[in-house]
């Protein structure tokens, strides 16, 4: 099974924290950001749709040996992204985990709100 552009705005548009949705870098690569930090982006252009995602280098590695249709991040850091095409080679359920592990990556170094920092620092 397949996951189209709709449902991965709809996943995206979900998440918790200051989420933008733009076209940074030209008309066919969708971006969403955490507090101006990318999580993902979608090639909008190709079939089937791909997409880069943030991941931790050694889960990255993993990752790449399990799936045919994950590889070395496409004009990104090698080590930290990967591309992942999603030609339903992957269950729908890795996918998402895969986006909510690149979200979490992306949410420990994106900058909170003042109000959330500040309560950060008052629970240590």
């Amino acid at each position: 099974m397949e996951i189209d552009l709709e449902a991965l705005r709809r996943y995206c548009l979900k998440k918790e924290g200051k989420i933008s949705e733009e076209f940074p870098f030209d008309e066919y690569t969708l971006v969403f950001k955490l507090y101006g930090k990318i999580f993902i982006l979608i090639s909008t252009n190709t079939h089937p749709v791909t997409i880069n995602l943030k991941c931790d280098p050694e889960r990255a590695i993993e990752l790449r040996e399990q799936y045919p249709s994950v590889l070395p991040g496409y004009h990104m850091n090698k080590k930290h992204w990967n591309t992942v095409t999603l030609d339903g080679s992957i269950p729908p359920k890795e996918i998402f985990a895969m986006i909510e592990h690149s979200f979490d990556l992306v949410a420990k170094t994106a900058r909170l709100p003042s109000r959330k920092q500040a309560a950060k620092k008052k629970s240590r």
